[in-house]
């Protein structure tokens, strides 16, 4: 049984008024959705309490961790309160507490609403940026991170000594990585520079984290073939996509059928990293292949119109600008997800792109059934397409204008990665007499 919009909404800002973070926000929901349909295929009242144990046995299988059972309990009794109307005041015995934004502080609190005006303010400087919606995530987490160390402080009262003191204790007792640290360090100056309207000065006394050289992880060819022998498609046609023409595992899913042209066999990236866009050649090998999932496409997409569905999701405003862009052909993914999704607000059905995380798991399996002793991942296959490039002597420019770099300095980590076959290689003195 599915929660009313206005209902879920209500509930949402209600998990917020309570302290459950954000991020939880969508489990919460979900549990929720699950305890609904099990109370109406046992006709119970959701509001008897009586049928918790009941319904903690029922979702057994989904929640086999001691977490997530706690989690589905919890979601369900803020449920109840927030149909009373009520807000806990205090924890009874019985009761259960929801995980900590944060391993910094034991302490559960609340979000005031300072705060959470903050977090909208960045969540509308960061779209007005049209940046990535992993980086509004990203930044948002950690703005929660600092509130949970700071405390209640009104986030106007904060300057660099706190934010110096929160990258130091990041870095000394939770011993995150340099790139963790400069995340964090990131997501509050853009807060501050951007949403406060403030500039953060030199942070000094800051500990930083120790940054080591990242050496990525390259698959040889003979090892990308057995994996690709492992998947079926269309996973198989993506790993070749990945490696063929080197593309983030994001740009290959969010391709749509108009940006491949099998004539002249180029490919092109929309709205790649930092919004840019490139094109790439098209493996000759697997053209007959893009040009069966291109059938299957236009098939299903035929199915899907006679079924009355409402199309594709497109970015931004396009549908307002192209009324029938999200039914036309051209706008379809080469990789659609299996099933439509409902939005409830429309109660229309739309087809989205398949998910990374089944890609992931695809990739995942067939690594360890091809039994690679490496830590391969869809990213993996990028590394492995500059990294074959710079072994075949292409230029540092070249491979930095197919893989969509903005710094030179970023391409050139894969020099780490080949034997160089243009500069003489570090070599013994005595062995120069051999």
């Amino acid at each position: 049984m599915m929660i009313d919009y206005q209902i879920k909404a209500d509930y949402r800002a209600f998990l917020l008024k309570n302290g459950i973070p954000v991020e939880q926000h969508n489990y919460f929901v979900r549990w929720l959705n699950l305890y609904l349909d099990i109370c109406q295929t046992h006709q119970w009242q959701p509001t008897n309490v009586d049928h918790f144990p009941a319904f903690l046995d029922a979702i057994q299988t989904q929640a086999t961790s001691p977490f997530l059972r706690t989690q589905a309990e919890q979601a369900v009794r803020l449920y109840q309160l927030f149909l009373q109307g009520a807000t806990p005041q205090a924890e009874p015995e019985t009761s259960v507490t929801v995980r900590p934004v944060t391993t910094l502080s034991d302490k559960q609190t609340t979000i005031s609403s300072a705060w959470q005006a903050l977090a909208v303010a960045l969540a509308n400087e960061i779209r007005v940026r049209h940046y990535s919606p992993k980086t509004l995530k990203s930044y948002r987490a950690w703005l929660y991170r600092f509130y949970s160390f700071v405390g209640e402080t009104p986030p106007e009262q904060l300057g660099k000594q706190e934010v110096s003191r929160f990258l130091t204790h990041l870095a000394t007792v939770d011993q995150v990585s340099a790139a963790t640290q400069n995340q964090a360090l990131n997501a509050l100056l853009f807060v501050y520079k951007h949403v406060l309207r403030r500039k953060l000065t030199l942070l000094k006394n800051v500990t930083r984290a120790k940054r080591k050289p990242y050496i990525p992880v390259v698959l040889s060819r003979a090892e990308i073939d057995r994996i690709i022998a492992q998947l079926s498609p269309p996973y198989s046609l993506i790993v070749k996509l990945l490696y063929g023409c080197g593309l983030r595992l994001n740009e290959c899913l969010n391709l749509r059928i108009q940006d491949l042209n099998l004539d002249m066999a180029i490919l092109t990236i929309h709205n790649g990293k930092g919004q840019k866009d490139r094109t790439l050649p098209i493996p000759q090998v697997i053209a007959a292949e893009l040009n069966e999932q291109l059938q299957t496409i236009c098939q299903q997409h035929q199915q899907d119109l006679q079924e009355g569905y409402q199309g594709v999701f497109l970015p931004h405003q396009l549908e307002q600008k192209y009324k029938n862009a999200h039914q036309q052909l051209s706008w379809q993914w080469l990789f659609p997800a299996k099933q439509l999704t409902l939005i409830p607000e429309t109660q229309q059905l739309r087809r989205y792109h398949l998910h990374e995380t089944h890609v992931q798991r695809a990739i995942h399996r067939a690594v360890k059934l091809a039994c690679i002793p490496k830590r391969a991942t869809a990213h993996s296959f990028r590394h492995s397409f500059a990294s074959h490039l710079l072994a075949a002597n292409y230029d540092l420019k070249t491979i930095q204008e197919m893989m969509g770099h903005s710094d030179i300095r970023t391409t050139l980590i894969y020099t780490h990665t080949v034997r160089s076959t243009t500069l003489k290689e570090p070599k013994s003195p005595l062995d120069f007499g051999c």
